[in-house]
């Protein structure tokens, strides 16, 4: 007996047992947009939010006139580069916008996120910034996140939110170990 019809028979079970569960999953996973017709009859499409963030960014911060310039070029840089979603490249996606701003004159070569902050300061002059919150890290800063036994994250924050190898309007969950830039 091929293993496919074993899952088939498990799949059958599980949707004549649960229809309204096995329903309610296949559509929210077909649907991430809601579409419609306004006044004028013409069809219009609006992301559905299914998370709540207190903090999401609004209004664009202020520019910190004591950070690099090129710092800024590289979050433009990375935002035109990056995509809808993760790719799991984050580290490399920010080393290469930091490469082609001219932040830094060779690419960084630690492999994983979490270790980026240290390489940073210690190979490309950059410090440590007394951030601890990534909504108030200044544009172009580079925020690198820890995890115990994963590589970590870094993004760069651009002046709507925060940018790797995805774009988002809210900053990784991952623990913040430092925000770093050059002066």
């Amino acid at each position: 007996m091929p293993k496919i019809v074993p899952l088939f028979v498990i799949g059958l079970c599980c949707a004549a047992f649960c229809p309204h569960s096995a329903a309610a999953l296949t559509t929210l996973a077909a649907k991430s947009t809601f579409t419609y017709e306004d006044a004028s009859g013409k069809k219009q499409a609006a992301e559905i939010v299914d998370k709540y963030y207190p903090k999401k960014i609004v209004q664009p911060f202020a520019r910190d006139s004591k950070i690099d310039p090129k710092l800024r070029r590289a979050a433009t840089i990375a935002q035109e580069r990056a995509h809808a979603h993760s790719l799991s490249k984050c580290w490399h996606y920010v080393k290469e916008a930091l490469v082609a701003a001219g932040v830094v004159r060779s690419r960084p070569t630690t492999l994983l996120a979490k270790e980026a902050g240290k390489e940073l300061v210690n190979s490309y002059g950059f410090k440590k910034l007394p951030v601890s919150d990534p909504f108030q890290a200044p544009v172009g800063a580079v925020l690198v996140y820890g995890a115990n036994s994963a590589a970590g994250h870094v993004e760069i924050r651009t002046e709507d939110g925060f940018v790797s190898d995805f774009r988002s309007k809210t900053p990784s969950r991952r623990p913040l170990i430092g925000v770093f830039a050059k002066t």
